[in-house]
């Protein structure tokens, strides 16, 4: 799915001069929110930053997301979501 944020040029101008491309920003920005209030799961997250699971846990660690909120049992889930994943990239 692709959405379109309309906002200010000025707040645009902004956010790019901090460094970076805005829309990877933004995209970031809600995988971090979605975690944080647990309507996404790691795997997810990962799935939308286009990243593995140790770069999405960096991810998450440099915005203080901690991973803490994941029962046991989330995380075999999780594992067993990139096993799975991993092994349909490797055929």
């Amino acid at each position: 799915m692709e959405i379109t944020l309309h906002i200010p040029d000025d707040v645009a101008r902004r956010l790019g001069s901090a460094g970076g491309d805005v829309s990877r920003r933004a995209l970031e920005a809600l995988a971090l929110e979605g975690y944080r209030d647990q309507s996404l799961t790691l795997y997810q997250v990962s799935e939308m930053l286009g990243q593995s699971r140790i770069e999405t846990e960096d991810f998450l660690g440099r915005h203080h997301v901690p991973l803490s909120m994941i029962t046991e049992e989330e995380l075999d889930r999780e594992a067993a979501l990139y096993e799975a994943a991993s092994h349909r990239r490797s055929l």
